[in-house]
């Protein structure tokens, strides 16, 4: 491939990836062409009112999550983003829309996790107390713990209804962002759809130029306004698309 995605000495790189790139390693996607998300309905395991409704089954769900997700590796997608993060340090941010860990295993450090972390948990009442690691897999009512302040303990993930996770650092990272590369998105998931937008208007407000790209099996629904597409497996593409100046 003669194309590459070209990085300055200087430049700031904003990179956010989807379930496109975790698919690639085994994980499957959120949501499949017949509206299940491994044999469950959004509504019963991803809402605010699916866990008051039934906690336990919610717990399940991300039981068996927790379990597949722990059998799989990251791919060269994950490792090529944490070597570019070994070259450039922080002038490289990753924000992904995944609940999995393979970035962090891949060796990246400078991330965020939009929708929450799957190996994470926190107090359902926010009272205070800090997201703790949580590798534990919880089947059955009695064993779903409780916080010291009487409330459950729930998935540290961003259900269907909440609002992402760390958005202001989000923003500043892309209002001085130099390159966007986004990875694996559908298009069509918001607000994260909404990122190359957000870089691009600065484009037509005559701020600094930000080239925009797309890294993909397939073209997204906001393909138009990326700088350029590249169509591939990010696996497959993204190590040999990367070339620093």
């Amino acid at each position: 491939m003669n194309a590459t995605i070209q990085i300055g000495p200087a430049d700031r790189v904003f990179v956010l990836t989807g379930a496109g790139i975790s698919a690639e390693s085994g994980i499957p996607t959120f949501r499949d062409s017949d509206g299940l998300w491994s044999g469950y309905r959004i509504e019963e395991v991803a809402t605010p009112e699916a866990w008051e409704a039934d906690h336990e089954r919610v717990w399940q769900f991300y039981s068996m999550r927790r379990h597949d997700a722990q059998l799989c590796q990251p791919n060269p997608a994950h490792y090529a983003l944490a070597a570019l993060e070994s070259q450039i340090g922080d002038r490289l941010f990753v924000c992904t829309q995944n609940v999995d860990d393979l970035q962090e295993r891949a060796g990246s450090l400078n991330l965020v996790h939009m929708h929450g972390e799957l190996f994470k948990s926190r107090c359902e009442a926010d009272c205070g107390e800090l997201v703790f690691v949580d590798r534990n897999s919880y089947e059955s009512a009695a064993q779903i713990p409780t916080c010291a302040c009487g409330a459950r303990i729930r998935p540290h993930i961003v259900w269907f209804g909440e609002y992402p996770l760390e958005m202001d650092r989000v923003m500043r990272e892309i209002d001085r962002c130099d390159v966007m590369i986004v990875i694996g998105t559908s298009g069509n998931v918001h607000p994260a759809a909404s990122f190359v937008h957000w870089a691009s208007g600065r484009n037509q407000a005559g701020m600094q130029k930000v080239r925009t790209y797309y890294v993909g099996p397939e073209r997204p629904l906001n393909a138009g306004a990326f700088t350029e597409v590249f169509l591939g497996k990010a696996g497959e593409i993204l190590p040999g698309l990367i070339a620093l100046e």
